[in-house]
């Protein structure tokens, strides 16, 4: 139950510091993409405090040993760029550059009530289905 609690909270926190940043709204992102438009650098401010706060903290958590709330960290193994990473970024940075959202902002917007999350996250659930039953063949 307390797992429960802290992903809900750790969620909610996530999602109202989202919504702070005005990054449920999609204009916000396509207007950073916008370069020689209409650009916005807000979200270079949001990217460029969240590199910061994790370039800080992260090893400081580290050296917990553990976290609060499992036996040991969960940090993936692997070294090495490879195909699948990097059709992924681009699938991901192509989807992210036309809708404006990626997962976390779209859910966050849905909370709000954002039109453009309502047609984002069906289309996004559609693409999580497509990659499992690609992966399975």
């Amino acid at each position: 139950m307390k797992f429960s609690i802290a992903a809900l909270l750790s969620g909610a926190l996530f999602g109202l510091g989202l919504a702070m940043s005005g990054m449920t709204d999609p204009r916000i992102v396509l207007g950073f993409l916008d370069v020689f438009g209409d650009f916005d650098p807000t979200l270079a401010f949001v990217l460029g405090g969240a590199v910061t706060t994790t370039g800080l903290l992260f090893r400081l958590v580290l050296r917990r040993g553990s976290p609060v709330l499992a036996d040991t960290f969960q940090l993936s193994n692997l070294k090495q760029v490879d195909r699948k990473l990097l059709g992924g970024a681009a699938l991901f940075g192509i989807g992210w550059g036309i809708a404006g959202y990626c997962p976390g902002p779209a859910l966050a917007g849905l909370g709000i009530g954002s039109v453009e999350a309502l047609w984002f996250i069906p289309a996004m659930l559609a693409g999580i289905l497509l990659h499992r039953v690609v992966n399975r063949a």
